[in-house]
């Protein structure tokens, strides 16, 4: 029995040698052709080929982490609804009756964040009063 799973193993290990293998040629390799020279901007980060200026750690207003989560939140349902489509036939009238109130929930929740003003980017175009 031992035998056996060595045979099936083979294949395997062979495999595992050449990745580690392949891995290592190609580190070595960009080791050998890579540039090695030490200027005086070398290690000053950019970005676009513009030297940054200012910091990096300012803040960002909490509305573009809501709108991250909510594209994330909802991209996650247009999964479920695509794997619904990919067995249509399968669910029946059953499975086309669920998604519907998948989607109306769907709905639903987008509605209530609309009216709550989560999804608001800029002002409101109405004026705010100043006080004398």
């Amino acid at each position: 029995m031992d035998s056996a799973y060595g045979t099936a193993l083979w294949p395997l290990a062979v495999y595992f040698v050449l990745v580690i293998g392949l891995l290592v040629f190609m580190v070595a390799f960009s080791y050998v052709l890579g540039e090695r020279h030490r200027e005086r901007a070398t290690g000053v980060p950019y970005e676009s080929g513009v030297s940054s200026t200012g910091t990096a750690r300012i803040r960002f207003d909490v509305k573009f982490y809501l709108v991250a989560m909510f594209f994330v939140i909802f991209d996650v349902e247009a999964v479920f609804i695509f794997a619904w489509a990919i067995a249509l036939r399968e669910a029946g009238w059953s499975g086309y009756i669920e998604i519907l109130i998948f989607i109306g929930v769907l709905l639903a929740a987008l509605v209530y964040l609309w009216k709550l003003g989560a999804l608001d980017w800029g002002p409101s175009g109405r004026k705010i009063e100043q006080k004398d």
